[in-house]
């Protein structure tokens, strides 16, 4: 999977977003996550790195985030969903979990693994699935927003065309009923 970080027509441009993937069967999330984030503009990156098969290049990859640009790291996994947790063990960044579904427990696994963390290593934990990795990509660019003016504009006009729609579908479903 490509990342998105460099510029069409010059120089490198720093990923303010890390997703990481606990497999690549969890890139079509990813997929629906990075939809969101180039809608916005914001620049991220995309690593498979596993909690349990590569603990120590994920603990790594975390340790060094900050350093990188990185500003919001997101990880995304399921059945014994450790990888958010491993994530923010090793950074202080915020760390949001998208729990994959899929399993013996179709998801219900990966969300109790992300949402149940110790105090003093907090993981926003979103749902199970395509809705939580669209929602963690939302609210990586809340974060991100809170000291980026042209991204707070562009959340909002989002939102305005989110309502629009909705609008529309009240107009023809009214129409239609």
């Amino acid at each position: 999977m490509s990342t998105d970080v460099t510029a069409s027509d010059g120089p490198a441009v720093v990923p303010r977003v890390g997703v990481v993937l606990g497999s690549d069967s969890d890139a079509s999330l990813a997929e629906a996550l990075a939809e969101e984030l180039r809608a916005l503009a914001i620049p991220f990156e995309v690593r498979v790195l596993s909690a349990h098969r590569s603990p120590g290049l994920a603990a790594d990859y975390a340790a060094t985030a900050a350093a990188r640009g990185l500003r919001v790291l997101v990880g995304i996994a399921g059945m014994a969903n450790h990888l958010a947790g491993a994530l923010a063990a090793h950074s202080l960044l915020p760390v949001l979990g998208v729990p994959a579904g899929g399993g013996l427990l179709d998801g219900l696994d990966a969300l109790l693994s992300t949402v149940q963390m110790p105090p003093g290593v907090p993981v926003g934990t979103l749902a199970v699935g395509r809705a939580g990795a669209r929602n963690a990509a939302i609210l990586a660019a809340r974060i991100l927003a809170l000291d980026d003016s042209a991204l707070a504009a562009r959340l909002a006009v989002a939102r305005t065309r989110m309502t629009e729609r909705v609008e529309e579908a009240d107009r023809r479903i009214r129409e239609i009923l």
